[in-house]
């Protein structure tokens, strides 16, 4: 039995490099200065000269700024300003800009006055609210900042509950110069690193998703060059899914719809026939009628192509509705599922009117062309059972003059 055809209408530091020790007496703070001024060459306690250490470099991420970036880097608190003063020394020479406060009382204002700084260096026994207080209240205000804590008393329980308290690094009394700059500079990296961490954790999601939409692009740039292709490939039907795309737009635009709608719309015109890459040539390019098994094949094109586009498209139902249901009928009687009236997708509804116009005005191997004006008849003819008679209404609408039709490909 023959069937007919389409259109037939069926941290970031340098490294200290000095020796001198600062210990917990004001009066037994050591600098080593040159004669000039500059901090001299130094040697560690063996006696050895040490070479000054290369800077760590900077990170160059698109994520938010390392420590060394901002305006102040630090904040020491102590109680002794000989102290204080020694510590800026040792920070100075990494950098760094520094600020100085007596007490804990002091230094929440200055952070108050100020806002987060990278690094707080603080002394643990000081009058009022002590390093331990200190620690505490900084890491619930500013958790970013990096706390350092010094101290002259060596009990390991105080250390413990320093460090449990969200210190990074404990350092007792007496100290290098060079260890206290070494142990302030991996601080300040730590805590970049736990920024970055927790930046890359907030947008991970977001740069996946991105990489996602650009491969899902890079994929869908192909599947539409394969679809140029499956045109070419027919001169009958050369530029047909780019008419029926063009035909689609207007008509949806006349119902109303924008935006977004309008751009699946597009696209799934654009890929209506995608599922023809499974059909074989013979059959596309038969003239005249084609046999029950010819017709089975041709049916399957719907299918197949959303089977092509789901793993791409999946977050875009209606395209995906258009390539599956554009050869379903009002009356039930199309293909593949069967779909009634408003159960098929309003962009389906739409493309099917489009496809059917194009096939109908443009030449294929198996008939000659009727006239636009023809195939305006045709689809009032059918509307309400092959076609949407408010789709169809629209169309003429968007393309009254029939004399421009049909569009070029």
């Amino acid at each position: 039995m023959a069937v007919p055809r389409e259109g037939a209408v069926t941290p970031v530091t340098a490294r200290a490099n000095g020796s001198p020790h600062i210990t917990g007496s004001a009066h037994t703070v050591l600098t080593a200065v040159s004669p000039g001024g500059r901090p001299a060459v130094t040697s560690d306690p063996t006696g050895r000269r040490r070479p000054p250490r290369p800077p760590v470099p900077s990170y160059h991420l698109g994520m938010p700024p390392d420590s060394k970036q901002a305006g102040v880097h630090c904040l020491v608190v102590d109680d002794d300003a000989e102290v204080r003063r020694a510590i800026r020394r040792v920070l100075d020479r990494l950098g760094l800009v520094a600020l100085e406060a007596g007490g804990g009382e002091e230094a929440l204002r200055l952070l108050e006055e100020t806002g987060e700084i990278p690094l707080v260096v603080a002394d643990v026994a000081m009058p009022g609210l002590d390093g331990l207080g200190l620690l505490r209240e900084i890491h619930r205000r500013h958790p970013d900042t990096a706390v350092v804590m010094l101290s002259g008393v060596r009990e390991a329980d105080t250390a413990v509950a320093c460090l449990q308290a969200g210190a990074l690094d404990y350092i007792t009394k007496p100290a290098l110069v060079g260890e206290i700059g070494s142990r302030v500079t991996r601080a300040l990296e730590k805590r970049d690193l736990l920024i970055q961490n927790r930046f890359y954790q907030r947008h991970l999601e977001q740069l996946v998703r991105e990489q996602a939409d650009r491969l899902r692009e890079t994929f869908l740039e192909g599947v539409q060059a394969l679809a140029r292709a499956l045109d070419a490939r027919d001169p009958y039907t050369r530029g047909h899914s780019r008419r029926v795309a063009q035909y689609a737009v207007a008509v949806a635009a006349q119902l109303g719809y924008a935006s977004q709608a309008l751009e699946d719309v597009r696209l799934g015109g654009d890929l209506h026939d995608i599922g023809k890459l499974g059909v074989p040539e013979a059959v596309l390019h038969k003239p005249g009628p084609l046999s029950e098994e010819e017709f089975a094949s041709i049916t399957e094109h719907p299918v197949l192509g959303e089977r092509i586009l789901a793993p791409i498209a999946r977050d875009n139902p209606v395209v995906l509705s258009v390539v599956r249901s554009h050869h379903e009928r009002l009356d039930g009687c199309g293909f593949p599922d069967g779909l009634q009236g408003d159960r098929i997708p309003w962009a389906a509804r739409v493309v099917a009117v489009a496809d059917a116009f194009d096939a109908m005005t443009t030449d294929r191997s198996y008939r000659t062309p009727v006239t636009p004006a023809e195939a305006f008849r045709e689809l009032r003819h059918h509307a309400g059972t092959h076609f949407d008679p408010e789709v169809v209404e629209a169309f003429l609408v968007a393309f009254p003059d029939p004399d421009r039709l049909p569009l070029p490909g």
